[in-house]
């Protein structure tokens, strides 16, 4: 196996290559990855791994699946997702595609979230060639992670399909390597307020959607400023409670009309034991119980609607699941696992097939969605010494259960 240690700062080169290649896709969540998704599939066919592609409806992006080792037995996933979010209005030092390494750190777009743990998998390939496998790594790459983990759901299709699925998951978001055993789930809505125009010197002939829509944004606040008092709260959350967040907002054509209409978003960030759904509905009730009686007594046409957006349920893998334990082992650390506010893709696993999965992977979540994003090379090293453990644990060993 290669030497890497972060005091010499020598990475593996097939690994400073594949994260050069990779982040040299402009993958951002609006742009197909299908380029991307062509390069994993046939630097795998140079090792005669063959890889199960799904597409998305439009054919334009698509989520890859490939097994190493024995077929039939479930084995070990390592996930990550193949999106990035923009670079758009960014003051970048250097070209967000092009890795640039400065400082021990290797500054592009997607170098933390996460690309170089795509990286440290794929280069790892040839290790896991070397010795036939006792129990088989599974490759799992998503599309559309960064919009709402909505690409991974027809991977999940496939993979209910399978005689075997994995028995364990690793999603490799950046957590500096620290194992990551429960994060929040997250719902949002977009709300529609249907008023009624007139003269701004008539208001009393109107609607007005925006001040009906200021009205449900100011519960919703109402709303979130209980939440700490009623809880739940869980203190090993650096926001250890559940929120409410309002965000884009549209309404009104001129100064002197009545807006007719008013549109905004909201989402609910929920401790993993709770669901956005109780929330919601107290949104919805005073929505339908107080403000739409009042807009209806002028013009009954009007009203408010609800569209659900994209969302994901919370991470909740017990502290001693194998999982855990095997991860902990392998990464020799000890500690309680840490929980982190921001989502992933690994509740889905669990939630939808029962995969049980921790995240952890190099890199900061700090460092993440900025200009100028990086991952250090002491990190890259991290993920490969774990990689590399558990690789010698599957050549020789089974799964703890």
């Amino acid at each position: 196996m290669s030497s890497l240690t972060p005091e010499a700062g020598a990475l593996d080169p097939g690994l400073t290559k594949l994260l050069h290649d990779l982040v040299s896709f402009d993958t951002t969540s609006r742009n197909s990855n299908l380029e991307l998704i062509t390069y994993v599939e046939e630097y795998l066919s140079g090792f005669g791994i063959a890889s199960q592609r799904v597409h998305d409806e439009t054919g334009g992006k698509a989520n890859l699946y490939a097994t190493i080792g024995p077929q039939g037995l479930p084995g070990v996933m390592l996930s990550g997702h193949t999106d990035v979010v923009p670079v758009d209005g960014q003051p970048w030092s250097t070209d967000p595609f092009s890795v640039v390494m400065k400082d021990g750190r290797f500054f592009g777009r997607g170098t933390a979230d996460m690309k170089g743990f795509i990286a440290c998998v794929l280069a790892q390939v040839p290790q896991m060639l070397e010795m036939p496998l006792q129990t088989p790594i599974h490759i799992a790459l998503s599309y559309d992670e960064e919009i709402g983990c909505i690409g991974v759901h027809r991977l999940l299709d496939l993979l209910k399909t399978l005689p075997v699925c994995p028995a364990m998951g690793v999603v490799g978001e950046p957590t500096s390597m620290k194992i990551i055993n429960a994060h929040k789930g997250k719902q949002g809505w977009r709300v529609n307020v249907r008023g009624r125009a007139a003269h701004s010197a008539y208001p009393v002939e109107g609607v007005n959607a925006v001040e009906i829509a200021a009205e449900l944004i100011c519960h919703i606040r109402r709303i979130y400023s209980t939440v700490p008092e009623t809880g739940p709260i869980d203190n090993a959350y650096r926001v250890p409670h559940s929120t409410l967040h309002v965000g884009p907002i549209h309404g009104g054509r001129a100064l002197n009309i009545v807006p007719d209409e008013c549109e905004f978003s909201f989402e609910v960030r929920h401790l993993p034991q709770e669901t956005a759904q109780g929330y919601f509905q107290q949104v919805v009730s005073y929505a339908e119980e107080v403000l739409v009686p009042l807009m209806r007594a002028v013009d009954p046409q009007t009203g408010i609607s609800f569209e659900a957006l994209a969302g994901y349920p919370g991470l909740r893998t017990a502290d001693d699941a194998p999982v855990v334990r095997f991860i902990q082992t392998l990464l020799d650390d000890a500690q309680t696992p840490e929980k982190i506010s921001f989502g992933s893709e690994a509740g889905l696993f669990g939630e939808q097939v029962g995969v049980p999965c921790v995240v952890c992977g190099p890199g900061s979540i700090l460092q993440a969605h900025r200009p100028d994003e990086y991952v250090d090379v002491g990190q890259l090293a991290h993920c490969w010494d774990f990689l590399g453990r558990l690789i010698s644990h599957l050549q020789t060993e089974r799964l703890p259960v």
